[in-house]
């Protein structure tokens, strides 16, 4: 494996952890795809203290031995990889974004900030959002309009030409989804019609 790709997945791991992205130690997960190969976080290895043998390689188009230890979600990974130009993805289970995708069909900035970036982020409702062959057929169509989107009650994927421009766009959406849950948590208007 090019060690870059193991320092970058460790960096962003820990950036992740350290910025409250996932719920859990070690939830979450990224890849980053090299020609017909995947490199992707292992099943159940702590995302903000990966080692080299947390990274697994497998296959883009078919299983190999990698795969057995391969996060859950790589059937999903390989999908967003063979139907749009992502060559990084970064999945995680940002609190803010999972609160507000059970009560919204897709999230709109309400700052300046949020609508600069995105002027929406679309919400993926399936009937199993984990790794599930739903996902993987719907939400590439999404990715190919979006740099991030929010699959219902289970976190954001976001994508890039490299894991430093996918991990900004989960940054990106969960301050977002903060700041829409902390003004209507202080009793204001997050209608965008109201808003602006």
């Amino acid at each position: 494996m090019d060690r870059k790709i193991f320092e970058d997945m460790r960096k962003y791991g820990k950036f992740l952890e350290n910025r409250g992205l996932n719920l859990s130690s070690h939830s979450g997960n990224m890849s980053v795809k090299r020609g017909d190969r995947i490199y992707i976080k292992r099943r159940g290895a702590m995302m903000g203290d990966l080692d080299e043998e947390d990274v697994v390689e497998t296959g883009l188009q078919e299983d190999d031995s990698g795969v057995m230890i391969a996060s859950t979600e790589v059937g999903v990974h390989r999908a967003i990889y063979k139907e749009t130009s992502a060559l990084a993805i970064v999945h995680a289970h940002t609190p803010y974004a999972i609160a507000l995708s059970l009560t919204r069909d897709e999230i709109v900035p309400v700052d300046d900030e949020g609508r600069y970036h995105l002027k929406k982020v679309p919400v993926l409702d399936v009937e199993e959002s984990i790794g599930s062959e739903e996902v993987a057929e719907k939400l590439p169509d999404l990715l190919n309009n979006y740099n991030a989107a929010i699959v219902k009650g289970h976190g954001t994927f976001s994508h890039g030409e490299n894991l430093e421009e996918a991990y900004n766009w989960v940054t990106v959406v969960e301050s977002i989804c903060k700041i829409i849950y902390m003004v209507e948590a202080l009793g204001g208007e997050t209608s965008v019609e109201e808003v602006w």
